[in-house]
């Protein structure tokens, strides 16, 4: 990999990204709220409750890329509205899918962090296109990407000028088909030390499962990933797109208890490391 010139540690501090008042690769942030943005009741009823919970950002699809064509594909520019309007009460920054290049542009006026999805890793003009803004970008792992392709994709990026951009490790297709994906976990303190910039990891798309969130966001933490990027729907048997994988208010509130709980643990336990001189 010695062509990556940005995206390579190379004894590089590591960076820190601000989205409004959260610094991401500074302590755990959360990023929680419904794969897509169905209706104004949703989206603000799913905000008020991740706020509640504790969560630091909102997520939330208007456009989203889907196997079928005849899937629910989001509400396009309406759902960007709404987003932002549910970012506005809530005062939680916004992370929002963009899929063509053509909509960069009007889709920074809502987003405060745009996000690359796994299917779109390798849409090289679409991370040149990005890389021209400067709003942070999310970018997913490809589903059937190595660590090598997914850092020279990072390297895109960084390329055309952004220097914000945050990894999301969200599971790979293996020969599993219990789970939708096989989280690699391994993934995180391989990109930390490939890397400088912050990752965090998706549990809703690397399980499919609801009830497995919670385990696999625990494991993020002490990975030593820097956050997560979770599905969380007011309602989720009602949910338009993978409402299998979507935690309810309650769900999240509970995992969200024993996550600051364990992140609280893994920061003792480093402070104590460091007064004791070790490493």
């Amino acid at each position: 990999m010695d062509q990556l010139k940005l995206a390579a540690r190379n004894g590089r501090d590591k960076t820190i990204i601000q989205v409004k008042h959260v610094r991401v690769g500074e302590g755990f942030v959360v990023i929680a709220g419904p794969c897509s943005v169905e209706s104004e009741e949703q989206i603000l009823a799913t905000a008020l409750k991740v706020k509640e919970a504790g969560a630091d950002m909102l997520r939330g699809g208007a456009f989203k890329p889907r196997t079928s064509p005849y899937a629910f594909q989001g509400l396009g520019l309406q759902g960007l509205k709404l987003l932002e309007k549910a970012g506005r009460i809530t005062g939680l920054p916004v992370v929002t899918e963009v899929v063509d290049p053509r909509d960069v542009s009007w889709v920074c006026e809502f987003a405060d962090v745009l996000q690359i999805g796994t299917r779109n890793m390798q849409n090289f003009a679409l991370l040149k296109e990005v890389g021209k803004t400067d709003k942070p970008v999310l970018l997913k792992r490809g589903m059937y990407s190595s660590l090598r392709e997914w850092l020279y994709s990072i390297e895109y990026i960084l390329n055309a000028g952004n220097p914000n951009v945050i990894l999301c490790e969200r599971g790979i297709r293996t020969f599993e088909t219990y789970t939708r994906n096989t989280l690699d976990i391994s993934a995180v303190p391989a990109m930390k030390e490939l890397t400088h910039l912050p990752i965090i990891i998706d549990p809703s798309h690397a399980t499919g499962r609801a009830s497995m969130v919670g385990s696999m966001s625990l494991a993020a933490v002490s990975a030593g990933a820097d956050g997560l990027l979770v599905e969380v729907h007011y309602r989720p048997p009602q949910a338009l797109s993978d409402k299998d994988q979507q935690l309810d208010p309650q769900q999240f509130s509970r995992m969200m208890h024993k996550l600051r709980r364990l992140v609280h643990f893994h920061q003792q336990f480093s402070e104590e490391k460091q007064s004791q001189g070790e490493t």
